[in-house]
């Protein structure tokens, strides 16, 4: 079968129109009608009010005027949601409510038994198991940094004569007092500074310096420490 040719046949208009040679005067660079200045500024202001965050017009004009502008798309940034954080109870509403307060009838040394236990058992585990061979000073180091809450301790010296020899498990432990359970079911708070108090644990002794120890539990356990000769009462 032969195949139709432009001009040969079938529909010579259509034909005539797709494959029409282009004239002379049509070939060469694209006929495009040139833009002002103020066209082009005008067109690049619009462009920059649609597309920029919302901006004033001295803002915009600053920008054109002082710094080169890559024309993109700009998303618009979504405002992050601050979290809120649960606020804690103050000093003062502690207070109030009586959170670490204990009560009357709670106030017996056979009560606290159990928790020297657990304390004993966890200074095991700490200074792994507390053999002979030990290094005293070591077990001090562990010490000073431990939980004391449940420990036995009995107050060696003192400035005032009336706090000496008391003796019990600590119950509460704040940044200057400890409270203790006394074996005769009497609460003590007896404050740390210019106390000396003795702690003894399977055979080891040791010995804290309360206006050394002026600290928190949770504050002890990243304080480093510094051994000295003599500490002053």
């Amino acid at each position: 079968m032969a195949e139709e040719r432009p001009g040969s046949g079938g529909t010579p208009g259509l034909a005539g129109e797709l494959y029409r040679r282009l004239e002379p005067g049509e070939v060469g660079e694209p006929r495009l009608q040139p833009q002002g200045s103020e066209e082009a500024r005008a067109f690049v202001s619009a462009f920059l009010k649609r597309s920029m965050p919302k901006k004033p017009e001295a803002a915009i004009q600053d920008v054109l005027t002082r710094k080169a502008v890559v024309l993109e798309h700009c998303p618009r940034r979504k405002a992050k949601q601050k979290r809120r954080k649960a606020k804690g109870f103050t000093a003062r509403q502690r207070r109030e409510l009586r959170l670490f307060e204990i009560e009357p009838q709670q106030r017996r040394y056979a009560v606290f038994l159990p928790l020297h236990e657990l304390w004993k058992q966890y200074i095991r585990d700490l200074c792994h198991g507390l053999k002979p061979d030990a290094q005293p000073h070591m077990v001090q180091a562990k010490l000073l940094k431990a939980d004391l809450h449940g420990a036995i301790v009995t107050v060696t010296k003192s400035k005032c004569p009336s706090y000496v020899g008391i003796t019990g498990i600590i119950l509460q432990e704040f940044k200057h007092v400890f409270k203790i359970i006394t074996k005769e079911d009497k609460l003590k708070v007896v404050p740390k500074l210019n106390n000396v108090f003795s702690l003894e644990t399977d055979g080891f002794i040791s010995y804290i310096y309360g206006s050394k120890f002026q600290l928190r539990a949770s504050e002890r356990s990243a304080k480093k420490f510094k051994l000295k000769g003599t500490i002053d009462l």
